[in-house]
């Protein structure tokens, strides 16, 4: 693993979120089902890796960041394998083990490298878990610099206002990577995330780039947002501040898969705001990191090395 050195500072970066367990089974495809017309798979191997909020931790991890994750995971399998996952990356783990739920797992079956089918599990946690999580999150912010928000619309961030108010209240630089059709509940966050769709839900369509600017600034002003950060795969990235607006094109050599791109965009994000860039610095790094990061087969991680050259 290749830290961070100087004149970088190596972040604690502490991730909030969903979390889940990206599995994948990769086959050789040769006949069709006699069943159905739908192709056979005979499996030759299998892959597990962190995926939503264990994902963003993971690339954190991979920049050299010192990263904690805290969600929810059930009493189960999949739980112990996310678990030691984490332990593996050096990743400090605050799961809450729910015996009430299903860890989330994304099955994804591949053959011929391409995704041929993808199954969900998940359970939204229970109360009292959620609660024990508030509680849990407040003790722990003093001990990080950044905190991220990774919002799957899976359950896990129903006190997420409350949280973002907490953090606030510390000064934490707060990134989050949204989702829904409610905004409000992250106002007072640092910096917000969404994709065009994300954004569309919000704000409506629009027909140009200054209609865009405007609708961005005008979500921006009545969030309290130091920054709205807008990811539009193709077309790169648009950054929106007080004092300007910003657009990176895209660095993408060849689009593989876009598997947890917003991932790894938002957790290089977090590192370099936390190592000390400035904010459109940091934005120039993580378009680079996205570009990279489509360029692998799910959900994977982008090194140091990789950004900067070693």
């Amino acid at each position: 693993m290749n830290e961070i050195t100087n004149p970088l500072k190596a972040p604690s970066i502490l991730v909030v979120g969903d979390v889940m367990l990206d599995r994948y089974w990769f086959g050789d495809v040769s006949r069709i089902s006699p069943e159905a017309p739908v192709p056979v798979v005979r499996v030759e191997r299998r892959d597990e890796r962190l995926g939503g909020a264990a994902n963003v931790a993971r690339n954190a991890v991979a920049l050299g960041a010192k990263a904690g994750l805290l969600g929810v995971v059930g009493k189960d399998e999949a739980g112990d394998v996310v678990e030691q996952l984490l332990l593996d990356l050096k990743v400090n783990s605050y799961l809450n083990r729910d015996p009430a739920i299903s860890t989330i797992i994304k099955l994804r079956v591949i053959g011929r490298q391409q995704q041929l089918l993808r199954i969900d599990f998940e359970h939204p946690p229970t109360d009292s878990v959620l609660r024990d999580k508030l509680t849990q999150f407040n003790a722990l912010l003093p001990d990080y610099d950044v905190i991220v928000f990774s919002d799957y619309a899976k359950g896990s961030l129903v006190n997420v206002r409350e949280m973002i108010s907490s953090a606030r209240r510390l000064g934490k630089r707060i990134l989050v990577d949204p989702k829904g059709d409610d905004f409000s509940r992250y106002k007072g966050a640092s910096i917000l995330t969404p994709n065009k769709s994300e954004l569309r839900q919000i704000v409506g369509s629009w027909n140009s780039e200054e209609e865009l600017a405007t609708k961005a600034n005008q979500l921006r002003q009545s969030l309290e947002l130091e920054a709205l950060l807008l990811t539009r795969s193709e077309e790169g990235m648009s950054l929106y501040t007080d004092s300007r607006v910003l657009h990176i094109p895209t660095l993408a050599r060849e689009v593989y898969d876009v598997s947890g791109a917003g991932d790894t965009v938002i957790a290089t994000l977090a590192t370099m705001l936390g190592a000390g860039k400035s904010v459109s610095e940091a934005v120039a790094i993580a378009n680079r990191a996205g570009g990279i990061v489509v360029g692998k087969l799910g959900t994977a991680t982008v090194t140091y090395d990789e950004l900067f050259g070693g």
